[in-house]
């Protein structure tokens, strides 16, 4: 049996650290939209040192041969860049003390349920080869393909946290009732998540097309960008009206079903305000000229969209099996 406040203090640890995985998904997406990816050329390190410099004259004389003799041909110092990635990585390594106590807080249920702590510890190991990852996004010179990889695993990290704590709560979680929702909800839930996951694979490709094409406009003169723009961009954008009515519909059956302090309620209107603002900053990238506070936004929104409706998911799925008893006052 699991003591109700502890069970109460590692949801709140796992919503926190959900939330501060969410955040490095931001900070990532602005350190991607403002071209600071090579900010620090090197890793742990940032210009060979622990905290980064914040002036040129900080540098060897020579710096620019020495990043050249390692691959890192043209590595010009601009502080908002190297402190725009060194920031990043600070939040990022936040992570992993968080997702560490989360795991070790999760040694509450090995008596009781041992697949959240062994969900735990995982998630720990992933974080740490994500971290392992990143070093080898810089080492790679900002390839594309590792880039995409790095975002899809955070993605992955949060399912599985989103998963652990839902599964940690499943008494609560059981006792929803879900008996006024139409059948076929969790049919439509699981291809809206199909097609979210599809819509951002199609977002990292055009993701990819789009680095390549800042990067030949030196970041800048963003309003010629859209020129360059694949073919995939244009099913990405067209796709979003399928996401969009999937989702209302979704939310609209939930509403009008639940009542007005129930948490599926909630979970179903935030489903449908993630939505509209990612539509609507894709749609600020489409005919405003690429704004840079747009990317990152558009980018979290998709993560943000998926992780609502995975937990809406594991909601269902535990609320419509018998009532789980694993915890006492």
């Amino acid at each position: 049996m699991i003591n109700t406040q502890a069970a109460a203090r590692f949801r709140r640890l796992g919503i926190l650290t959900i939330f501060a995985v969410y955040l490095v998904i931001l900070a990532g997406g602005i350190v991607r939209a403002s071209g600071s990816g090579m900010g620090c050329p090197d890793w742990p390190t940032c210009f060979g040192q622990w905290v980064p410099p914040t002036d040129e004259s900080q540098l060897p004389t020579n710096y620019h041969q020495l990043y050249a003799e390692r691959g890192y041909e043209n590595t010009q110092f601009n502080p908002v860049k190297t402190w725009t990635e060194y920031t990043n990585r600070l939040i990022g390594m936040s992570i992993g003390f968080l997702i560490l106590l989360t795991a070790w807080s999760s040694r509450i249920y090995l008596k009781t349920d041992k697949a959240v702590f062994y969900l735990a510890v995982s998630v720990f190991f992933l974080v740490g080869f994500q971290g392992w990852l990143g070093s080898t996004v810089v080492a790679s010179n900002l390839k594309p393909l590792m880039i995409t990889v790095h975002m899809l695993l955070a993605l992955v990290i949060v399912a599985l946290l989103i998963y652990t704590i839902a599964r940690s709560q499943r008494e609560l979680i059981s006792k929803l009732d879900i008996s006024v929702l139409p059948d076929k909800l969790n049919t439509v839930l699981i291809a809206a998540m199909i097609m979210t996951l599809m819509q951002v694979a199609m977002g990292t490709q055009v993701r990819e097309a789009v680095d390549f094409i800042a990067h030949e406009h030196a970041y800048i003169e963003r309003q010629y960008w859209r020129d360059g723009f694949p073919i995939i961009f244009y099913i990405h954008r067209s796709f979003s009206s399928l996401i969009l009515f999937t989702n209302l519909w979704l939310a609209w059956k939930i509403v009008r079903s639940m009542d007005k302090k129930s948490l599926l309620r909630r979970i179903g209107l935030s489903l449908v305000a993630l939505v509209i603002t990612a539509i609507i900053a894709g749609i600020s990238l489409d005919r405003l000229d690429m704004p840079a506070v747009a990317q990152p936004i558009h980018l979290l929104m998709a993560n943000l969209i998926f992780g609502v409706q995975f937990f809406l998911y594991s909601c269902l799925t535990y609320a419509a099996k018998k009532p789980y008893i694993g915890l006492k006052n």
